[in-house]
């Protein structure tokens, strides 16, 4: 029987090889490869994410071992010469004996004093090699001199060497170097490597995101990811530097149910960590859109109800980020207990002078280094209307929360029982902070990540961590909400008022905050329900409003805007302002001057809130005009259609003259918004195919129409005004002007019908966008306007949309009067009034049918992958664009439409 030979004669023979690096290369590549797939393998049959990222450690430890020995041994032998001692030492993460597939090998070459030709020859060899299995290193040569003399100043190399661990070479140098530099830092100051390493964490929050709930987080460097715990045992190991992985402080500092969570929020963030680098290839840390789905899946996930499996996914991602968080504070409440820390905040470095500690005029509450604390959990427990008092306290003294006080909160969170959500003196306290308090986002963000608010009202509790999963919504549901609050809040003390000129002003006529306020809380916890987002928020809204002992009257106005609060949204961007039934249906729908004020200012804080980007000043100037004329038909103004061509003389008297006459300019900017559109307006002479012709033109030059308006006037006058960008996401012109020169003149050639319009270019890849499905919805309304046919069309966005959607309406024999153009992420949502060509409304249901067929035939449900790569998709989560028809019963949807979301 024939033996294979081992290991390490394949290597001896490699190295025998005319080029050794090569024929050494080929065969560690074959049993590191075989090693990892075993590690993969396990993952995929559930074992422990720490525990994998164990077994891809072991694999680089075992080839860097056999390495070493071929290059020490063989290649380049070992002198007896004390100089000659070499080590190779793992550091970093790497050093703490877990890695991801693709992580870097963080390795010291580590020399008693002098480098040697020998020792140089070694690494040189050893580092070819490992470049060549492609691997990424992060290497440093150094003395054990050195290696001291750097870690004293320089807290980077501190923290790498606070893992170190021998791996090859000779063990009695490595152990040297690793006895004095624990023995260094068990004799120094703990507190300058803390105070550095709390620094790194607060500029790396700050360059990924302030904010723990961004829908695509970053899974390493994000806030609440990896590199927070890692930070965290960092801090331990430098206080207990001969404690293995710093177990002996970690179990000082924390309760046995927080090193549950911590080693819960370990294995859950490194088993999404290694899919991650699995799926792509390559070391990406990013849980982008076109990743979840796939981790999602390959971790187990399925959907429930109608949820679907990437959401449920996710919201456990951003549970586990909010339990990384309180473990932090959790940590800083010992360390500061320990002196070690010092204490930090905003508020204590405006105001220095105050004593380190003052009683305040709650029994058991105190002021600790400008922080409000408590006394302990007994505090809570004696009276737990203490656990919302406390919050009252911190917002009206302007005071963020020592860790202790919210350490004893979490350790609190029974004592929220039925009777307490009810207790009078409990919900006025709530009610205060939500209406009444300076900084209502900063103190209700600090009772989520508690837990508070969401155990004392159940409703917030179900969206605490939902994501959605589109490309619109740039935050959880539960942050989202915050911020819309905080927003509000700004709105009232005048802070936006350059942003939202009219929201500023009408704020302060609306007579009930409390009302305002407790909607804006509750407009999205409908999100999920069977009944659709509306109906089943409503419905939440009222039971948590009745626990509240919110009267009655407040509560239907409540419940009316938590179900109406995508209404001014909806009718603002998707109909046409200038028919006065427009106007007629949203009063009636809006019923009296308080609800519109209420409606404009909860609108505008949910937009904004979605996201950086979304709000602009054309959605700001769509509102206003809309506000404006319901509110004058409150004031017993008559509606009158307003001239849509008022706003262009000079652009409309050039194209009464020439036939056709276009121009562009940038948007106007919104402060702390960058400008993200180039606005171009066309007038000439209407005509069968005119609207066609000019979105023809704009996707055949690479135009992506972002928003639409489409006018004509009884003389046949048509103003259209499209926002456009280029390909990057730019406005188009910006980045060359030449472009944008050429595309006016194209579209002044189009609308006289001079020219040949050119075809668009096929869309290209997009991994993120190629991650949704979207159901293609046709909706036809008889009843939205009394001149023309209103259709609603939604589907996935793509470059020459609108182009092909136009051209449908044409080849139907069908004049678009008014076209109304908005995007959702990766959702079109489109509006177009159309008349036959007599210019009545399409009444035949025949027509309807074929009108139908053939826009579905141009929607697309998904955005096409990169070429030759395989995404994993899911159902997007959607705004339901059927909402204005669900208002009114005649309109009928004529393709299936999707749950809200």
């Amino acid at each position: 029987m024939t033996v294979s030979p081992s290991l390490d004669d394949r290597l001896d023979e490699a190295a025998r090889a005319g080029d050794p690096r090569a024929a050494v290369s080929v065969v560690l590549r074959e049993t590191y490869d075989a090693a990892r797939a075993r590690a993969e393998r396990k993952l995929d049959g559930g074992m422990k994410g720490r525990d994998v990222a164990r077994l891809y450690a072991t694999a680089a430890d075992d080839m860097l071992a056999s390495l070493w020995r071929v290059a020490t041994q063989v290649l380049f032998p070992v002198s007896a010469v004390e100089s000659e001692r070499l080590s190779l030492v793992a550091v970093g993460g790497y050093g703490r004996g877990v890695l991801a597939p693709f992580s870097d090998l963080d390795l010291l070459f580590l020399r008693p004093a002098k480098a040697t030709p020998r020792g140089e020859s070694v690494i040189q060899f050893v580092l070819y090699v490992l470049w060549d299995l492609g691997i990424k290193v992060g290497p440093a040569v150094r003395s054990v001199e050195e290696c001291l003399t750097l870690s004293r100043t320089d807290m980077t190399v501190r923290t790498t060497l606070l893992e170190a661990r021998h791996l090859a070479g000779d063990e009695r140098l490595s152990d040297l170097m690793i006895g004095r530099f624990r023995d260094m830092v068990s004799k120094s100051d703990p507190r300058p490597f803390i105070a550095a390493k709390l620094e790194e964490r607060a500029v790396r929050h700050q360059k990924a995101g302030v904010t723990r709930y961004k829908v695509e987080p970053n899974v390493k460097d994000g806030k609440g990811g990896l590199r927070d715990l890692n930070t965290l045992y960092w801090i331990a190991r430098s206080l207990a530097p001969d404690s293995r992985l710093g177990a002996r402080v970690m179990d000082e500092m924390f309760t046995s149910r927080e090193r549950r969570a911590s080693d819960d929020a370990f294995d859950f963030l490194w088993r999404v960590r290694i899919h991650l680098h699995l799926i792509a290839g390559r070391a990406e840390e990013k849980l982008t859109f076109d990743m979840q789905p796939e981790v999602a899946r390959r971790m187990g996930w399925q959907g429930r109800g109608d949820e679907p499996a990437v959401e449920r996914f996710m919201r456990r991602y951003f549970l586990v980020a909010r339990d990384v968080g309180a473990l932090t504070r959790a940590m800083s409440a010992k360390l500061e207990a320990r002196h070690q820390k010092t204490a930090q905040g905003l508020s204590r470095l405006m105001t220095p002078f105050r004593p380190a500690r003052r009683k305040m005029e709650v029994e058991g509450f105190w002021v600790d280094q400008g922080r409000l604390s408590v006394e302990g959990p007994e505090v809570f427990a004696a009276d737990p209307v203490k656990l919302l008092t406390l919050f009252v306290c911190a917002d009206r003294h302007d005071l963020d929360l020592h860790p202790d006080a919210f350490s004893a909160v979490t350790r609190s969170l029974s004592l929220v029982t039925p009777r307490l959500r009810r207790d009078p003196a409990a919900t006025r306290a709530f009610l205060d902070i939500l209406a009444h308090g300076q900084r209502p986002y900063r103190v209700l963000t600090i009772m989520n990540e508690t837990g508070l608010l969401g155990r004392f009202l159940p409703e917030w509790g179900r969206i605490v961590g939902q994501t959605q999963f589109n490309m619109y919504h740039a935050y959880t549901v539960d942050e989202h909400t915050l911020q819309a609050i905080g927003i509000i809040n700004d709105i009232a003390r005048g802070k936006l008022k350059d942003d939202h000129p009219l929201a500023t002003e009408i704020v302060q006529l609306i007579s009930d905050m409390e009302a305002l306020m407790l909607g804006m809380l509750l407009h999205d916890v409908g999100k999920g329900g069977e009944r659709g987002q509306l109906e089943d928020g409503a419905i939440a809204a009222r039971r948590a409003c009745e626990r509240l002992g919110v009267d009655p009257r407040r509560i239907e106005l409540v419940v009316w805007l938590v179900r109406s609060h995508l209404a001014l949204s909806d009718y603002a961007q998707k109909r046409d302002l200038s028919d006065p039934a427009t106007i007629r249906a949203f009063a009636e729908l809006v019923g009296d001057p308080e609800r519109l004020r209420m409606l404009l200012v909860l609108t505008v804080a949910d937009i904004r809130a979605v996201g950086p980007g979304v709000w602009n000043g054309w959605k700001g100037q769509l509102m206003r005009t809309l506000y404006n004329q319901v509110a004058g038909l409150f004031r017993g103004e008559d509606v009158a259609r307003e001239d849509p061509l008022a706003e262009h003389p000079a652009l409309v008297e050039r194209a009464r003259q020439t036939g056709a006459a276009a121009e562009a300019a940038p948007t106007a900017p919104v402060a702390g918004l960058a400008v993200q559109t180039t606005e171009i307006s066309i007038a000439a002479a209407d005509r069968p195919g005119l609207f066609a012709d000019l979105a023809q033109t704009m996707a055949a030059l690479g135009a992506d129409v972002t928003d639409a308006r489409v006018a004509t006037t009884p003389e046949g006058l048509v103003l259209d005004v499209f926002r456009v960008q280029d390909g990057a996401g730019l406005p188009y012109g910006q980045a060359e002007p030449r472009r944008l020169k050429a595309l006016v003149e194209a579209l002044e050639k189009a609308a006289r019908g001079d020219g040949r319009i050119g075809k668009a270019p096929d869309p290209t890849g997009n991994a993120r966008k190629a991650a949704f499905e979207v159901r293609p919805v046709v909706m036809v309304d008889h009843h939205a306007s009394e001149v023309a046919t209103v259709v609603e069309v939604s589907c996935a966005d793509r470059p020459g949309l609108l182009a092909a959607l136009s051209r449908v309406f044409n080849d139907e024999g069908l004049n678009i009067r008014s076209a109304h153009v908005a995007s959702y992420g990766e959702r079109a949502v489109d509006s177009f009034y159309v008349v036959d060509g007599k210019g009545r409304k399409v009444a035949s249901e025949q027509r309807i049918a074929e009108l139908r067929t053939a826009l579905e035939a141009v929607l697309d449900s998904r955005a096409p992958a990169p070429a030759g790569r395989k995404v994993a998709s899911a159902r997007a989560s959607a705004r339901d664009v059927s909402d204005l028809g669900r208002r009114s019963p005649r309109a009928k949807p004529v393709s299936p439409g999707e749950q809200a979301r």
